[in-house]
């Protein structure tokens, strides 16, 4: 499963990254079933793979505060079985046809996906229509995976160094919305939960109407709408009304500051700042200005910090992009010997040349060259083309801006990225907590 706030890969430069930017138009067909259900269609021959994908329009902000966690939970719960799929076979169908599976859940979304030989396309479609039709929500399959997904929590947050730094720091950044719970929720929430609560929920989200099929590969377009009106065209929508969050994170006028102890042997500084939603104008700018920020070593933190200073084992910058106003956060650990204090005081010094001075034509330049590299990166495999298409059509409503997107980034000028710095990374507008080790450790 995929987890939130991890460390990015950071990428080189590419020489030739125009050049492939202007080869990497992906065409698609898109359409809606009469049941709601959203189709895309991506063609290509290359090799004989072929991604078969659903992503529901549901992720943690869907969830109800004393019940977090539940998207997450059905996550695992959706890989149980179905009325014609036996408990715990669902993996041994991909398995066998020589595929891979997998899931993911977002703040946002619910993904999941088979990469199969295409000549295994029709089961891939009839083991996603299975999980959407005849899905097995029954006490059995909830009691085990409440057992999954708590042991989860304690191994890959509650019990794992670090394994709480995003929700101690979503949790102060955020005090109506939400996104102020992480994706994997509460223990208690999940334990205490009634049998006909996952039900509701269920029968809310994963519906025709609140998802999007996307097949990605080596397929026959007219061959491949067949198939999809064979084994999707008689699910019954949904009925009941698909709950939107609509609370409005108030402004912060003030700057939150705390210190979190836990079981680790090296201090973090956070500094997490609220930034707009994605696809927004200035979000652009904002992604940017954080790979100027640190991406690479020649990056200004990364080299200050890290090179010239020698404060700081690790400086990262990344922008939490989310369907709603998300967070653009710093972390760093710093050297032996050195404070939080001092570290979090030379951070600050290089924000505010940031807000002081616009950047040079150079450094624009060569973040715009990362940009471009990265862009093109994360559409090289058909996995990711169908992941990719899927989300710019569940978050935008618009499939097509995976072929523009490169476009809004490199818009982006100088004279945005002085503007959002100042904008948004204000000490008003940011939590600061030091992560620290247990007194003894």
């Amino acid at each position: 499963m995929k987890k939130l706030l991890i460390l990015k890969i950071l990428l080189c430069l590419a020489g030739n990254s125009i050049l492939l930017a202007q080869t990497t138009r992906i065409d698609f067909v898109e359409y809606s079933l009469d049941n709601g259900l959203h189709v895309i269609l991506h063609q290509d021959n290359s090799t004989p793979v072929v991604a078969v994908t659903m992503m529901y329009h549901v992720g943690s902000k869907n969830e109800n505060p004393d019940r977090t966690g539940f998207a997450h939970f059905f996550e695992h719960l959706m890989f149980e079985g179905t009325k014609h799929i036996d408990r715990g076979e669902y993996d041994r169908y991909v398995e066998g046809a020589g595929g891979t599976l997998n899931a993911y859940t977002s703040f946002d979304v619910t993904y999941y996906f088979e990469l199969l030989p295409s000549n295994q396309l029709e089961l891939g479609l009839w083991l996603e229509s299975e999980r959407l039709l005849h899905a097995t929500v029954d006490s059995v399959g909830i009691a085990t995976q409440k057992d999954v997904v708590i042991e989860e929590m304690k191994q890959t947050r509650d019990n794992q160094p670090y394994g709480r730094l995003l929700i101690e720091t979503l949790s102060r950044a955020y005090t109506k919305h939400p996104y102020r719970w992480d994706v994997l929720g509460r223990e208690d929430h999940i334990r205490n939960a009634e049998d006909h609560e996952f039900r509701n929920f269920h029968s809310m989200f994963y519906v025709p109407n609140n998802a999007v099929l996307t097949i990605a590969g080596d397929i026959d377009i007219e061959d491949t709408r067949e198939l999809v009106e064979k084994y999707f065209g008689d699910i019954p929508k949904g009925t009941a009304e698909i709950y939107r969050p609509q609370t409005v994170e108030p402004v912060r006028t003030s700057e939150v500051r705390d210190t979190v102890y836990d079981n680790i042997q090296l201090p973090l500084v956070i500094q997490a700042y609220h930034i707009p939603e994605q696809g927004s104008d200035d979000y652009y700018a904002v992604d940017m200005l954080t790979a100027l920020l640190s991406r690479g070593q020649s990056s200004r933190l990364h080299r200050v910090l890290v090179d010239e200073q020698q404060i700081a084992m690790m400086v990262q910058a990344m922008p939490l992009g989310l369907e709603h106003p998300g967070l653009a956060i710093i972390y760093a650990m710093p050297n032996i010997g050195t404070g939080p204090e001092t570290l979090e005081a030379a951070i600050n010094e290089e924000l505010q040349e940031i807000r002081r001075e616009m950047i040079s034509e150079f450094e624009l330049q060569k973040v715009i060259n990362q940009t471009e590299n990265s862009f093109v990166n994360s559409n090289t495999t058909i996995a990711n083309r169908a992941n990719n298409l899927a989300m710019h059509h569940t978050i935008y409503n618009n499939a097509g801006k995976i072929n523009t997107e490169l476009e809004r980034y490199m818009e982006v000028t100088r004279q945005d990225i002085l503007r959002v710095a100042k904008k948004y990374f204000r000490e008003d507008n940011r939590v600061v907590l030091y992560f620290l080790p247990e007194p003894g450790n």
